[in-house]
């Protein structure tokens, strides 16, 4: 995986305080076809993420194609190439940020690892909204923690483990 991955200083502790507030954009149709219901799905997914984190705050997830992620990574990353999900903090109080993904790259992906497309969207989702809750994976340490956290989204959501059998 190769989102943004950066730390969140202004995200939330969950105490008490409402539910994630969780709007997903399908700027794809093609998401659609490719995963049904993809809007609650992602909706669901980064909803357990945060809760697993113990944040609470506002998150977009856009649902795109490869182009238009090609896009935002050339722009923000300086990568002219698409990838599976990318990650934008907000660093704003209440707001933690969005999350976008590549339906092209979603699918080799998915085809590649022998997985479905949605159990992989539901991970990526998740992977990237624990980047905005403050997660990393730069260093072996915390590439385990973040793994083990996307693990038990996956289990609450009733999805495969992405981690399993992967060496």
């Amino acid at each position: 995986m190769d989102p943004s991955s950066s730390t969140l200083p202004g995200s939330q502790v969950a105490s008490g305080e409402s539910e994630p507030e969780i709007a997903v954009i399908v700027a794809s149709p093609r998401w659609r076809a490719a995963v049904p219901r993809a809007e609650r799905l992602a909706e669901a997914a980064a909803s357990a993420a945060l809760a697993e984190a113990g944040v609470s705050g506002a998150v977009t997830v856009l649902l795109a194609d490869d182009r238009a992620i090609k896009r935002l990574n050339g722009t923000h990353r300086n990568k002219n190439k698409p990838t599976n999900v990318l990650s934008f903090p907000a660093g704003v109080p209440g707001l933690l940020g969005d999350v976008a993904l590549a339906l092209g790259t979603v699918e080799r992906e998915a085809r590649a690892a022998r997985r479905s497309v949605r159990a992989h969207l539901a991970h990526l989702v998740a992977h990237g909204a624990l980047h905005l809750a403050g997660h990393d994976h730069l260093r072996a340490g915390e590439a385990r923690r973040m793994e083990r956290a996307e693990a038990r989204v996956m289990r609450r959501l009733a999805l495969p483990n992405p981690w399993k059998g992967v060496q």
